[in-house]
This record gives C-alpha cells, structure tokens and sequence, in this order.
C-alpha cells in the first residue's frame, strides 16, 4: 500500500521503496544513503519542518501526518549524508548514532562521541561488538 508521500515522491520522480505503515499508520520509506540528502531537502521545503527521532514530522493543517524513513547504510565504513543543516535537530541523534553505530554522517559540522569518552574503542550498539572485561583501561586513558 502507497503512501500520500511516496505518491508524491513518484510523481516527482524521486527513487525510493515503499516499506508500507507501522502499527501507528506512520508510512515508512527506504532510500538510497547518497539520495538522503537531496529527500531531506525536498522533504523541507514540502513543509516537513521538524525532525524527530530522525524521521519527519509535520503537523498539517486538518491533521497530523508523520513519515519514517530508514535509510540502509553498508555495514563497512557507514557513511550518510548529514541532515544537520536541513534540520538543528538533526545534530544531536546523528553524533549519538556516530558514537554508538559507527555511522558517519558527511558535513556534519562536530561529529565525535556524545555519550562515550572520546578514547573509547568501538561501537558499542553493534551485534558484533565486544564488551570490554575492564572498562577502567579505557577510560584511564
């Protein structure tokens, strides 16, 4: 089932994947890791103006309508396109998903740890993660 905003995106010729609804109607797209940027903008300008949890929210009026999009990133070197200038709110869930997935976000403007000390090894939220057995030598350091 299509979506009022991937009917949008179509009909503008913007490449995406409809994921369908989650159990709360919030339409979920997929799009390309080099597309995210050029949507973000997109999405801006079309009125999506606020960004929450790294999805768009917009409260329009007769109605609220909130989309999610997932963007899949390559497990080696994770790299996305910053949306910091798109939306400040951005900031703050990029640099956590930085520091706890490894997931760069390019132009980002201070990307680095936000909840682990900068010395720390790793991404802890990984699967493939190992958890240190004395987490004092990391942080002597």
């Amino acid at each position: 089932m299509q979506g009022r905003l991937s009917a949008w995106l179509v009909k503008h010729g913007l490449v995406h994947r409809s994921l369908g609804f989650d159990y709360q109607g919030i339409e979920t797209l997929q799009i390309k890791p080099e597309d995210w940027h050029s949507i973000a903008v997109i999405l801006y300008v079309y009125g999506y103006n606020y960004l929450r949890s790294q999805c768009a929210y917009d409260v329009a009026p007769g109605g609220c309508y909130l989309v999610c999009i997932k963007v899949f990133a390559p497990r080696t070197n994770p790299r996305i396109p910053s949306v910091f200038w798109v939306w400040k709110s951005a900031d703050f869930q990029e640099r956590e998903s930085y520091d706890m997935l490894g997931i760069s976000y390019d132009n980002h403007p201070r990307l680095k740890r936000i909840l682990m000390p900068e010395s720390w090894v790793g991404w802890p939220l990984r699967k493939d993660y190992i958890v240190p057995n004395f987490y004092e030598i990391q942080d002597a350091y």
